[in-house]
């Protein structure tokens, strides 16, 4: 099976135009495609996962990645997805989270001379002359159209500012402008990008003439990788820092039994004939698929020795005889203590398990806590101080989420 025929069977392709021509260059390996990823943290979270598996897979088949840093749309901000205006960024910080994001790419594609490049629109975009642009390419954008296109549309009601009403305009100079210095003759991008896609696309056209080699093609990444990467706590990262290879771990174990098989396919490396021979599985052998799947993607993005820590830890703990080694700990100062008991509403708030004592009573309440395998359920319980010295004491906050709190 050829790589164009691999990702349709993987579910990963939504659109595109010109199929055929996409096709042929995909799988002669002569696409040299971009996605681009807007600096908006200092991590890649789960939610650009999807992409960096593809440009992955599209570089193994010998086509050649373009990874773009929005750190010129950054300063303008997507409004695609969104229900107000995003929090404008510094230059500074804009241009630390670039280099972050560079270094966690280098784990999925190799960069080199002839192989995956990086590049910053800031470069380009940072100089562009106002009535020029407008001149250039304003022009070869209708305002109507633009306003009938799904990630303006939704904000309209809500209120959209001029400056985001650009930033359609903007990744499609990107395209435009990396189609004549750098060869890019394909863009990829989620399904929630497909207006803003057409756009660059219809710009090089319109402007270099129909015989202009430009493509799209858009996949559900966006829209799949969004829905990922939100947890009660927020996005899961690819930074170990921010999130632990057991968390991320712990993470993709507990999808939801309909979501398993497809994440398989779309995420793992692993042969679309061992991924198709699971479609059966059913029951506990869905369990062994989620451990596979968080296996797999762990083993990705932080390394086989770190997932297999991940595993024998998340094994142990279900099995009740885990090593607390690996498991995300908090060491407890002992300010947290009053007359050497601390209570299991500041005890969650103190391990970042609840973000208020609202919402750890809430909890507590509901049943949600335990400690050492004991279920909480008095908002005013304590712990003494003696309890969480040497290994400390478990708390489980639901069934899932596992967290180790200990003094020195």
């Amino acid at each position: 099976m050829q790589i164009y025929e691999e990702l349709k069977a993987r579910g990963l392709i939504a659109q595109v135009t010109d199929e055929e021509e996409i096709r042929e260059l995909v799988n002669t390996g002569k696409a040299v495609f971009y996605i681009g990823f807007d600096p908006t943290a200092d991590s890649l979270h789960v939610g650009h996962f999807m992409a960096l598996c593809l440009m992955k897979r599209l570089q193994m088949a010998g086509n050649r990645p373009i990874a773009l840093i929005g750190g010129g749309t950054g300063m303008v901000g997507d409004p695609s997805g969104r229900t107000d205006m995003r929090q404008m960024m510094t230059t500074e910080t804009i241009a630390h989270n670039c280099a972050c994001f560079k270094k966690q790419m280098e784990r999925f594609i190799e960069f080199g001379p002839d192989k995956a490049i990086m590049v910053n629109n800031a470069d380009w975009l940072m100089k562009l002359n106002y009535i020029e642009l407008l001149r250039e390419v304003g022009a070869c954008f209708s305002v109507n159209n633009m306003l009938r296109a799904e990630c303006y549309k939704q904000r309209m009601e809500k209120g959209l500012s001029f400056l985001e009403f650009n930033y359609m305009i903007m990744q499609s100079y990107d395209f435009y402008h990396m189609f004549q210095t750098l060869g890019c003759n394909m863009q990829f991008g989620g399904d929630d990008q497909w207006s803003n896609m057409l756009g660059g696309t219809e710009l090089i056209r319109r402007k270099l003439g129909k015989d202009a080699y430009a493509m799209t093609i858009t996949l559900l990444m966006n829209s799949e990788g969004k829905k990922m990467g939100k947890t009660a706590k927020g996005a899961v990262w690819l930074d170990p820092n921010k999130t632990t290879p057991f968390e991320f771990y712990q993470y993709w174990r507990n999808v939801g039994d309909a979501d398993v098989l497809k994440c398989i396919r779309m995420l793992t490396f692993l042969p679309l004939e061992e991924i198709d021979a699971m479609d059966k599985w059913e029951g506990s052998q869905l369990n062994r698929a989620k451990e596979i799947l968080a296996y797999e993607l762990t083993k990705l993005v932080h390394g086989q020795e770190e997932a297999e820590k991940a595993q024998e830890t998340a094994r142990g703990l279900f099995a009740g005889a885990g090593s607390t080694e690996h498991m995300p700990s908090t060491e407890l100062p002992a300010a947290r203590f009053e007359n050497g008991k601390i209570g299991a509403i500041a005890l969650l708030v103190a391990c970042g398990l609840c973000p208020s004592n609202g919402e750890a009573r809430r909890l507590i309440q509901q049943g949600g806590m335990m400690v050492n395998d004991q279920k909480v359920t008095d908002i005013a319980a304590a712990f003494d101080q003696a309890d969480f010295q040497g290994e400390g004491v478990i708390i489980k906050k639901g069934k899932k989420v596992f967290h180790r709190a200990y003094i020195q």
